[in-house]
């Protein structure tokens, strides 16, 4: 026995089991490497990326002699991100905005040439504008806008006594910048480059199926509020985000590029989509409240074998499968009139109101359907080109809409681009008036290093805490600085030896920077680092030189961090009621604006403002909850007071009908407009007033056309939207009804 013993080990190792088990084994190392490569992975490629492009950058300046390549490398730090389209967006503005801050350091120092104190106003004036423009415009273009502003301080701050220099001073900072935008791009587009299509492709999976999810748990049994609203709002976020996605595919993508209008309907018919749920959510968790039990047994059916359909299409993982769920929907979609009158005719006993109920259920389910089937046809066709054209046309848009649906909207209050300017100018201005009153040194370097906190902090969700990040960051660079300038540099000869000493460093700041929550300490260890202790061609070795620079830059980021605190918080009150004040403005345009086009303005422009809101105000506050609830009821409201309108079009029968009826709609809209104005008591209970007379004009009418079914059909729908509108302004949780 002892041979059969001996053999059965290598046997077992060399036989079907053991391979099976070494299959299984190189599968689980697989799958583990490919989970590592997709999360961590990435971001040491980034670092990896990221200190070559800047040590590239440093050795192109140094060969071609410039006056200050570590300027070349310190671009290189601010410009570069994971994907290749995010540098090649963030290069091209960067491009126009260093040209436009050279013009305006040349044009005032022409104007102002001996004369620092009025030269320092005009700097302020146009960095401070170029920064409130920024805020106004955001996404990519802000970056523009930053460097217009940035540019012009650095070539001309360091020449304002000295002016006969300044066309040579700009003219290498112009060409130090232009190697780092060079470098970096090359490098991200080159090594192993990222691509921005590939991440937005798998973002939209992931929203697909994160949706459907929601949609499962919403029709099933219904969320508590609180896990509504958090999960409702990770959507709001993401959708926000889409547009500058959205920018900086097309700058790495010609194919993407040319699919941009289509990318646009793409999310338009998502917000359609989470628009319609919300609405279905409300109704739902009202009539849950009220005890509405014939209605929830009636409709419940339908829930049940909606969510049934989505739990089949989750996750989705590939474009065939939403298009496979789209026909499903589509067949759903086409029973449901029959089905749901089939059910009605048992309810046709039952009170007015209960009736209204089951009729706006039943509308809101089959538009949500409707707008959610579409999105799944977009969504399957995004990737291929010719079946996006031909539903294009399928849809009766032409090239001339789809052109036009493709620019981004975006509503910027402009008390908050006032803000931003005169927050900039007041930092910036104590900086230079006390640069200009003690001759200090370094001060220049101080109104640099404050410009460049202000224009860095223009959109971040805490400017103090991140200003305060970055003087942190400020010290350890000042810091690390001196131990490079009295020890490493002294000691090292060569350019290899120079790089495999800074490597280590400049990849420690990019992985901090890359850290949630951290990014401040990354993004001022690494900048100020570059600008304060890096190389030039000619090494200059003043320690104290270096300590008082970068005592100057850490004042100049106190002194941010000071000013953002005290006198100028962003989440101020009278400013954040301001944007609150544009938000409820969006069901003011739903009310009155012309209706071609109005849905995607008003759906775009609310939850632009939302998370604008949503950046400004402090994580898990109650002004933050209050923020979006209110526009939870703008979506409400807004949607169903649009859908009401195109209604009330389309039966433009009515007025012969009744004289009264065109005149009443026009009522309704301007009380409703009237209660997001000026929200109270006595505008709540006049729109309440003017929505029920509006009800009843409405079965008026129906019982006069009952026995023709199309225009019956027509003012049930409008019953609804009337019913639904009723409903959301008695609702004892919307923002309105607080006491």
């Amino acid at each position: 026995m002892k041979p059969d013993h001996a053999i059965e080990p290598s046997s077992d190792f060399f036989g079907p089991r053991g391979v099976m088990r070494r299959r299984l084994g190189r599968a689980k190392l697989n799958r583990v490497l490919r989970d590592w490569a997709s999360s961590d992975g990435l971001t040491w490629l980034h670092l990896l990326k990221t200190v070559t492009a800047g040590l590239l950058a440093l050795g192109i300046a140094m060969l071609l002699d410039l006056q200050q390549p570590r300027i070349a490398m310190t671009t290189v730090f601010v410009l570069m991100q994971p994907f290749s389209g995010m540098v090649l967006a963030k290069s091209f503005y960067r491009i126009l905005g260093t040209a436009g801050g050279t013009a305006a350091a040349l044009v005032l120092g022409g104007l102002f040439a001996q004369q620092p104190e009025l030269y320092m106003l005009g700097m302020i004036a146009w960095v401070s504008a170029c920064i409130a423009a920024a805020v106004r415009y955001r996404h990519f273009r802000w970056y523009g806008f930053v460097l217009a502003g940035y540019t012009a301080a650095l070539i001309g701050i360091p020449n304002v006594t000295t002016p006969e220099g300044l066309f040579l001073a700009a003219l290498a900072r112009a060409a130090e910048v232009a190697v780092g935008i060079v470098c970096s791009s090359a490098v991200s587009a080159l090594l192993l480059p990222q691509r921005s299509s590939l991440a937005l492709r798998r973002n939209l999976q992931i929203r697909y199926a994160d949706f459907t999810a929601f949609a499962v748990d919403v029709l099933a049994r219904g969320l508590e509020r609180h896990q509504f609203e958090r999960r409702f709002a990770d959507f709001v976020d993401e959708i926000a985000g889409f547009e500058a996605t959205r920018t900086f595919v097309a700058f790495e993508d010609p194919a993407m590029r040319s699919r941009s209008a289509h990318l646009a309907r793409l999310n338009s018919e998502f917000m359609d989509a989470c628009a319609r749920l919300h609405a279905l959510n409300q109704l739902l968790k009202r009539l849950r409240a009220s005890g509405a039990v014939s209605i929830l047994a009636a409709i419940g059916p339908y829930l049940d074998e909606l969510g049934a359909l989505f739990e089949a299409q989750a996750p989705v993982e590939a474009d065939v499968e939403a298009s496979h769920a789209a026909a499903d929907l589509r067949l759903f979609r086409a029973n449901l009139p029959r089905r749901v009158r089939e059910t009605r005719r048992p309810l046709e006993a039952a009170s007015a109101e209960s009736l209204a109920d089951f009729d706006t259920a039943a509308e809101l389910l089959y538009r949500f359907v409707g707008e959610w089937m579409n999105y799944s046809q977009t969504y399957a066709s995004l990737w291929r080109k010719s079946e996006s054209r031909q539903q294009s046309l399928r849809r009766g848009s032409s090239p001339k809409k789809s052109d036009c649906t493709s620019r981004p909207i975006s509503h910027t209050n402009h008390f908050a681009v006032l803000f931003t300017f005169l927050r900039s100018a007041v930092v910036i201005g104590i900086a230079g008036a006390f640069w200009i009153a003690t001759n200090w040194p370094s001060g220049g370097l101080a109104v640099i290093g404050a410009t460049l906190v202000c224009a860095l902090t223009s959109t971040a969700p805490s400017a103090t805490r991140m200003a305060m990040q970055m003087a942190i960051g400020a010290v350890l660079a000042t810091l690390t600085g001196y131990v490079f300038m009295c020890y490493v540099y002294p000691n090292i000869d060569g350019f290899p030896l120079l790089c495999a000493a800074l490597a280590p460093v400049l990849a420690l700041g990019a992985f901090i920077a890359t850290r949630r929550g951290a990014a401040g300490f990354g993004i001022g260890f690494s900048v100020f680092f570059c600008l304060l202790a890096g190389p030039d061609n000619v090494v200059s070795y003043a320690p104290d030189l270096l300590i008082n620079n970068g005592i100057a830059l850490t004042a100049s980021m106190l002194l941010a961090a000071v000013a953002f605190a005290v006198v100028f918080p962003a989440d101020m009150r009278w400013l954040i009621d301001r944007i609150m004040g544009d938000l409820r403005a969006q069901t003011v345009s739903a009310c009155k604006e012309a209706l071609p086009g109005l849905n995607r303005r008003f759906q775009a422009g609310t939850h632009d403002l939302t998370s604008q809101l949503r950046v400004l105000l402090t994580r898990r506050s109650r002004r933050r909850r209050d923020a979006l609830r209110w526009m939870l009821a703008t979506i409400e409201v807004g949607h169903a007071v649009i859908d009401l309108r195109n209604e009330a079009a389309r039966a433009d029968y009515a007025d012969i009908l009744q004289p009264r009826w065109r005149s009443m709609i026009e009522h309704t809209c301007d009380d409703l407009a009237r209660l997001f104005e000026r929200p109270g008591p006595g505008s709540l209970e006049r729109a309440l007033v003017t929505v029920r007379s509006a009800t009843w004009l409405a079965q008026d009418l129906l019982r006069t056309v009952h026995a023709e079914r199309d225009r019956r059909h027509d003012l049930q729908r409008i019953l609804s939207c009337l019913h639904f509108i009723r409903s959301a302004l008695l609702d004892k949780d919307a923002p309105f009804n607080r006491r």
